[in-house]
């Protein structure tokens, strides 16, 4: 990024980023370090194709500039072998082109005075890192450090640094704070039993499957508006190509808001993410393109998604799933195959809000005389999918401690279970409202990942929890 402030270290003065856009850089001595992507010769002239987390440049070594065992060192090297290059920049001779065709833009390369092997690599490589040849997904995530070297995998978990960067800074803009919530709690924040139990100490625990409960106190207490982004866990044995034990969510909580407020701000982040990626960022989407072109699939495309995006309520998502023959009655839980129904009329981000109140969690505010077409109490629930996917679920919660009681008793549950929850409502608390959007599953739409796995660093599923 252009706004980057960036200093040498012990091993380098500049990053190869530095040297590939290096007009101002010509003549003058350089060191840089980077894998050995390509070596090409073995006489008294080689180049070497090195490779940073910041780019690519091309280093030139001959016979008589550099010592011969220097020179023999780098020649028997082996690919992603990393190495310290010191040496001058200079234009590279540009290609011969026939007459008429553009002249290619100008190139840097590194003409090197020294040279060492800072680290060989093992052969053979567990993984091809510039090869275009399918691997699966369990290969690369065993040897995720390899993996990670490939140009378009690079390129999404840098993706991934800007959506949370973007999101923070929308978020922030908007007047809502950071908060960092515990991971290590005496019971379900809510409901159910898809928990990791554990033992703190002398005294059984869990791990935090939301931070539902503690940015509703942080609500009760004044804070206003709130947001986290951080870890949850659940133990679901869910086995698909979006569901993980482990994942990061953006969360936020919002005083003196209702289920609307909430999903102005979440459409509003998701388009300032797009907005920013979409101005800043689209030279990562290149390696993501050029690999997706090599295993003949379509290029990923970043289209700002208008806002407001369209709500359609859960009456309708029934009328419309009926409509297009979907066997669905109402009360039913709306599924993937449903929404694949939906999403010919929605491709794109769509509200599902007025979910029937016995479908949400006892904290859902009701929506005080409003009745779905059976006459079920409707909520202030509601998700927002991506075409067949769910991104986000949420809504406005109930801040009545007597209301939730009640709701509680409703759903044949006895309201002294959960007075760890109910007691921070006794006090006076603000009508409030939130949501949890998983990072993960928005990075699937941004990069067109077909798997969570991919644009997770290192995914916990039900079979996995190393590397």
């Amino acid at each position: 990024m252009s706004d980057v402030t960036w200093h040498p270290t012990a091993y380098r003065t500049h990053n190869l980023g530095q040297i590939s856009e290096g007009a101002d850089l010509v003549g003058k001595e350089v060191t840089v370090c980077g894998f050995a992507e390509a070596l090409r010769g073995k006489g008294k002239i080689c180049f070497v194709d090195l490779r940073d987390g910041t780019g690519r440049a091309q280093v030139f070594l001959k016979q008589g500039n550099l010592s011969d065992e220097e020179l023999e060192s780098i020649q028997n090297a082996s690919r992603e072998s990393t190495l310290q290059i010191t040496g001058v920049v200079a234009l590279k001779r540009p290609p011969k082109v026939a007459d008429g065709e553009p002249t290619p833009p100008p190139a840097y390369e590194v003409v090197a005075s020294s040279a060492q092997v800072l680290a060989g690599a093992q052969t053979p490589l567990p993984l091809g890192v510039t090869d275009t040849v399918h691997i699966d997904l369990n290969t690369r995530l065993n040897n995720r450090y390899l993996d990670l070297r490939r140009s378009h995998v690079n390129a999404m978990f840098q993706l991934r640094s800007r959506v949370l960067q973007y999101g923070r800074e929308f978020l922030i803009s908007e007047g809502f704070g950071e908060i960092n919530s515990p991971k290590i709690i005496a019971a379900a924040a809510e409901g159910g039993t898809n928990l990791f139990p554990m033992q703190y100490f002398d005294t059984p625990a869990y791990l935090s499957q939301s931070p539902q409960l503690y940015k509703q106190l942080s609500i009760l207490g004044g804070l206003d508006r709130v947001f986290e982004v951080g870890p949850a866990f659940r133990a679901e044995e869910h086995d698909t190509y979006r569901h993980l034990n482990e994942f990061i969510s953006f969360d936020i909580e919002m005083a003196w808001a209702d289920d609307e407020d909430v999903m102005g701000v979440l459409e509003r982040m998701i388009n300032h993410v797009w907005a920013k990626i979409s101005k800043q960022e689209m030279h990562l989407f290149e390696p993501i393109n050029e690999f997706r072109s090599s295993q003949g699939k379509e290029p990923v495309e970043v289209v700002i998604p208008s806002i407001p995006f369209p709500r359609v309520s859960y009456d309708d998502a029934i009328a419309l799933i009926q409509k297009k023959g979907g066997d669905i009655n109402w009360g039913d839980d709306i599924s993937a195959a449903h929404c694949d129904l939906i999403a010919d009329e929605y491709p794109g981000f769509y509200f599902l809000p007025r979910w029937p109140m016995e479908m949400k969690p006892f904290y859902i505010h009701h929506v005080k005389g409003e009745n779905g077409t059976t006459g079920e109490q409707l909520s202030r629930g509601f998700d927002l999918n991506y075409g067949r996917d769910e991104m986000t679920s949420g809504g406005q919660r109930e801040h009545r401690w007597e209301i939730l009681e009640q709701n509680l008793r409703d759903m044949e549950l006895d309201p002294a279970d959960f007075d760890f929850y109910i007691d921070g409502f006794r006090y006076g608390a603000p009508p409030h409202a939130g949501w949890g959007l998983g990072v993960a599953r928005l990075l699937m739409v941004l990069c067109g990942a077909s798997n969570v796995r991919e644009i997770v660093l290192f995914p916990r599923d039900r079979s996995r929890v190393t590397p």
